[in-house]
């Protein structure tokens, strides 16, 4: 969508994509600072052993010794760093905007978890993650490669956003329990009847196959582009799977070739993890696949 732009600099469009991840690693570190902080992890353990299903994979790093919270912290430093230095190269080439989008999404970040707003403990932690890496990654890529926005991104960025707060979403759900007796507020926390768990879920598996089809309608994508509707039967399947699993509705969990890579799965079995890893690697692989599509018919056309 940007490389066949007046203004396109390749070189501006690495040094974001390296901003991007190291930002992205910093946050991440970030998330896990706080909420080793908050003792959400020894929480999590204690779910556990009471027989409740929960994700326990958080800040393994840190409780098993391997690295200080000392080290996490100088971590997180190095990487937003980077980031920063990234940035600033490219405040120097493009428009201020790119300073407000930085700074938006630096500030989202540390509020996931980070006080004095917390955003990812009252409810809005799926979409503060659906904006940072929507349409704040996609606006910003765009304004660093080729120094404008146009309507297509705009739209796309919006579909993405959605799929990544699906993504969020559907982990809340899964681990509804936890963070209900952790006392964290998630999304899946706040609408707490089952049947608005799953229109809520319906609607951020759907609703960017909607906007392409508008946007198509409206001729600001091509058609070629409705080549994404067919990852529809992922979201109808995810909707399906993870309704069975809130009506404790026992289901084979066997990957299909269609779902994407579920990596390896006999281990996730054997770890009892496999009722998460199967509807959470859908949701994760949907956004993949529907990024992987645009791209494809990017370079075709």
């Amino acid at each position: 969508m940007m490389a066949g732009m007046p203004q396109f600099s390749w070189g501006l469009s690495l040094i974001a994509l390296l901003g991007v991840i190291t930002a992205h690693l910093g946050m991440n570190l970030a998330d896990d600072y706080f909420d080793y902080k908050k003792d959400t992890t020894r929480i999590r353990q204690q779910v556990h052993e009471e027989g409740v299903k929960t994700h326990m994979e958080k800040c393994h790093y840190i409780t098993s010794g391997k690295a200080t919270i000392r080290d996490l912290a100088c971590a997180i430093c190095c990487f937003l760093a980077l980031a920063g230095i990234a940035g600033t190269i490219i405040l120097y080439y493009r428009t201020w905007h790119i300073a407000v989008i930085a700074i938006s999404g630096l500030l989202l970040g540390l509020s996931y978890s980070g006080g004095p707003l917390k955003l990812g403990y009252r409810g809005f932690g799926e979409f503060v993650i659906g904006i940072m890496f929507g349409p704040l990654l996609m606006l910003g890529m765009s304004l660093a490669s080729a120094n404008q926005v146009t309507p297509a991104v705009i739209i796309v960025s919006f579909a993405v956003g959605l799929f990544v707060i699906n993504i969020g979403y559907v982990h809340s759900v899964l681990d509804l329990r936890t963070d209900t007796l952790s006392l964290r507020k998630s999304f899946a926390v706040i609408l707490k009847n089952k049947t608005a768990m799953l229109i809520a879920l319906a609607c951020f598996s759907l609703l960017p196959f909607v906007l392409i089809i508008i946007a198509v309608i409206i001729n600001i994508l091509h058609w070629s582009t409705l080549i994404t509707l067919l990852l529809v039967p992922m979201a109808i399947h995810l909707v399906y799977s993870t309704r069975c699993f809130l009506y404790n509705k026992h289901i084979p969990l066997e990957p299909k070739w269609w779902m994407g890579p579920m990596g390896d799965w006999k281990k996730y079995q054997a770890a009892d993890m496999d009722w998460f890893l199967f509807r959470w690697l859908v949701a994760r692989n949907m956004v993949t696949f529907f990024c992987l599509i645009l791209i494809i018919i990017h370079i075709i056309l």
